[in-house]
């Protein structure tokens, strides 16, 4: 070992400096900028501050260029706007990449792709350059090396993950893959399911319940992720066993039992970061001494534009005409599920929930009277209806381009102007600005679907009932419905006419009319699996609308060729970005393959098909 040098690369990325070279290239092609002997980093503390190095690529910032916002491990492009859930926002020609990932016409040279492609990889090396390196580590316990061995292995299966979701078939890069023995053109025809199970199942058999810190990897957030993995493979029999395990004795990794927040939105909220509820996030803080790049930077061009919003910029993911209309409910508060997946009972003209769209700010407009989920209004921000601690949001005034996206503004990733300083932060970037909310890449509210979803299959219709209702009957509880109802506008004092951009505001009324309630009981089994299995998509449509899921659950469910292309036709009348747009399956499950990756790869990689 003496002799050995390891190739290190110094970086700006979050929380360490120090990691392994990242496949910035194809895979560990990238030449080394700096060399250190591995003796000065085969050490106790070397070797844990190589896996931070692992943990701190979750956020997507694995160079020092800049802030990031490509490669999305919150999903909000690839997951919540391929699925619906949202526009692209902004002008039609801003990040052109990003809207032709969003209307299905992108080519292997998207810029978009080649960065994601780029992190999952880094990602990849920097977990493998642990596992490699920690039997050369001295003084470390078996219970220790073990302990950082499972965290490597689960970090290495979360981002092969991403690359599995996004691309289909991918390279399994392993810790025996170096640049050194230049072993590193992989052919991607061969399935990694099996490889991503085999992480996940070894560090759900082998972490600890609890660890030294709350943003570190417990047994528990593994089996959700291996729980996830079955999920995707449809092996829903072997997620079960699983699931019940997380919801009868899941913990935090400080030790606190899994459970629902009260309010569905303190999940949203930094001072409610790694809560009961947080299976596994992605961590973020401000006002660290960081520089901002321990923000949620992921999420800095989306945040409502124009003169008294957030920030000046930038107008981007703005939640769909058709994602809102999601929300409305019956007289019984129940959701409303008749109709086709192509020609859905929320969408028809009766039903649609009334927006803004062509209203300028300084004309009048009345809010939606019907009945509708609470959770509509933590998720998109509509006019008339206050927006979070920012007014009362003024519709058009705050949306860069109507037109093209449509009249909503993204909520769930916004902080409270009262945060300002400690839990958001407009003068870091000086152009967008950053927030210090947690990513949870799964909740426990997940957990407790996915158990409904397998309960159904399983033929336990009234236990998948029990579990839908759970997450009903907190996203009821009136104490986090929002409040403040327009009642009318101050006058102007010259000519006495209304000012519609100055509301007068009742407090002690909801903002708008809110029903939900639990399925009554024997519902499930009343209606039959067909109708449950609905249900259970339904509410995980509705709980984690704008949390980068969608798309990836509609592919799993074998519904994205139906769902999406319903989308593009509903929501192309309102709108010109989509409008024309089309989803083609199969070959729109999956995106290309970075051309620039087949090229550095010596044609060992093969392009999806299709592209």
């Amino acid at each position: 070992m003496k002799n050995k040098n390891i190739w290190l690369v110094l970086t700006a990325s979050l929380i360490v400096g120090i990691t392994f070279p990242s496949c910035k290239k194809s895979f560990l092609t990238v030449q080394p900028t700096q060399v250190v002997p591995e003796e000065q980093v085969a050490t106790q503390k070397g070797i844990n501050e190589l896996l931070i190095g692992a943990y701190s690529d979750l956020d997507g910032q694995y160079n020092a260029n800049g802030f990031n916002f490509y490669a999305q491990s919150d999903n909000w492009l690839w997951g919540s706007i391929c699925g619906g859930d949202a526009h692209k926002g902004s002008d039609p020609g801003d990040q052109a990449d990003a809207m032709s990932i969003a209307d299905f016409t992108t080519l292997p040279t998207n810029s978009y792709l080649e960065t994601r492609w780029e992190w999952v990889y880094d990602g990849i090396a920097r977990s493998n350059n642990v596992i490699r390196l920690l039997p050369e580590v001295k003084g470390l316990t078996p219970t220790d090396t073990m302990n950082i061995y499972a965290q490597a292995r689960f970090l290495r299966g979360i981002y092969a993950f991403f690359a599995k979701e996004t691309w289909d078939m991918v390279p399994w890069v392993d810790e025996s893959v170096t640049y050194v023995a230049n072993n590193y053109h992989i052919a991607n025809d061969k399935d990694i399911w099996p490889q991503i199970e085999a992480d996940f199942l070894f560090a759900y058999q082998n972490l600890p319940t609890t660890q030294p810190a709350i943003g570190m990897v417990n047994r528990y957030a593994a089996g959700a992720f291996l729980a996830k993995a079955y999920m995707f493979e449809n092996k829903y029999s072997q997620a079960l066993p699983v699931l019940q395990d997380l919801i009868n004795n899941g913990q935090t990794s400080n030790g606190t039992k899994y459970g629902l927040l009260a309010k569905f939105s303190d999940n949203f909220n930094y001072q409610f970061n790694n809560s009961s509820e947080s299976v596994f996030a992605i961590q973020a803080s401000l006002n660290d001494g960081a520089q901002g790049y321990h923000g949620n930077i992921q999420d800095l061009l989306n945040y409502p534009y124009g003169n008294g919003a957030v920030t000046g910029c930038c107008g981007f993911f703005q939640p769909s005409i058709e994602l809102v209309n999601s929300f409305r409910t019956d007289a019984n508060g129940l959701p409303l599920l008749g109709g086709t997946l192509d020609n859905p009972e929320y969408d028809l003209p009766a039903n649609e929930v009334k927006n803004d769209e062509g209203i300028p700010s300084t004309s009048a407009f009345t809010p939606d009277q019907g009945y509708l989920d609470p959770r509509v209004d933590w998720t998109a921000g509509r006019r008339g209806i206050p927006y979070l601690d920012w007014g009362v949001d003024p519709g058009q005034a705050w949306i860069r381009n109507q037109a093209s996206a449509g009249p909503y503004s993204p909520k769930k990733n916004v902080f409270y102007k009262a945060w300002e300083g400690t839990g958001g932060d407009n003068s870091v970037t000086q152009w967008a600005p950053l927030n210090a909310i947690n990513y949870n890449l799964i909740r426990f509210a997940q957990v407790l679907l996915w158990a409904a979803e397998c309960e159904v299959k399983a033929g336990s219709l009234n236990q998948a009932e029990t579990y839908v209702n759970l997450v009903r009957t907190r996203a009821a509880n009136p104490a986090d419905f929002v409040m403040g109802r327009v009642t009318g506008y101050q006058k102007d004092p010259k000519t006495g006419d209304p000012v519609y951009t100055q509301p007068i505001v009742d407090n002690s009324q909801t903002a708008a009319n809110y029903k939900i309630s639990p399925y009554p009981n024997g519902w499930f089994a009343a209606h039959g699996a067909g109708y449950d299995s609905t249900a259970v998509h339904f509410e995980e449509k509705l709980e984690f609308a704008m949390e980068g899921h969608r798309f990836f659950d509609l592919v799993r469910w074998g519904e994205a060729n139906t769902v999406v292309n319903h989308y593009f036709q509903y929501e192309g009348q309102f709108t010109s970005d989509i409008r024309g747009a089309k989803f083609t399956s199969p070959t729109n499950n999956y995106f290309p393959i970075p051309q620039q990756q087949i090229d550095l790869s010596n044609k060992t990689l093969l392009q999806n098909p299709g592209y």
